[in-house]
């Protein structure tokens, strides 16, 4: 006789199976968010490619619903895991970006508050930059913060540049 606790054991639970139904779901739903470009970077079948593209066009909610319905269906179908790990490669490039942009953000707020010895200290890491430069940036920035109100001036916009350029010439 087969006992009925061994044969639960051979298939997952019903909850289980409707966990990863909404999972695959959501995932077929950040799909929609992507751009055009990444979308077809991403391995996905034309049907599901059809339906993403549909699901962007549709402006009534209840229709938008059914849409990703049918998207989560098509998930199921297909193997998502070179999708999720592409999807988590983009997340990873976009926290890296943003990590670098802030960087970029904290020296050229730490130059402007400083001035020659953040120049020193930029120098010091960065070797490549030249300091002069710099240094005549930080001076008009300075100046056209205290002509305007304004935090961020076109030398301070110019100086963020000159960093950014200079950051991603070092080595990481």
């Amino acid at each position: 006789m087969i006992d009925d606790a061994d044969q639960d054991d051979s298939r997952p639970s019903k909850s289980l199976r409707k966990r990863q139904s909404d999972d695959l779901q959501q995932l077929g739903e950040a799909l929609i968010e992507l751009s055009d470009s990444e979308l077809d970077a991403l391995p996905l079948p034309d049907q599901l490619r059809d339906a993403v593209v549909l699901a962007r066009r549709i402006t009534a909610h209840g229709g938008l619903y059914r849409q990703k319905q049918y998207i989560g269906k098509l998930m199921r179908k297909i193997d998502a895991e070179p999708i999720r790990e592409a999807l988590a490669a983009k997340r990873d490039r976009e926290r890296v970006e943003a990590i670098r942009f802030h960087r970029i953000e904290q020296w050229r707020d730490r130059l402007l508050r400083e001035g020659s010895e953040g120049v020193a200290a930029l120098t010091a890491e960065f070797p490549h930059v030249d300091g002069k430069a710099v240094g005549k940036l930080i001076e008009r920035a300075r100046k056209e913060q205290q002509q305007t109100s304004q935090k961020v001036t076109p030398a301070g916009r110019e100086l963020f540049r000159v960093l950014r350029d200079a950051l991603s010439n070092a080595a990481p």
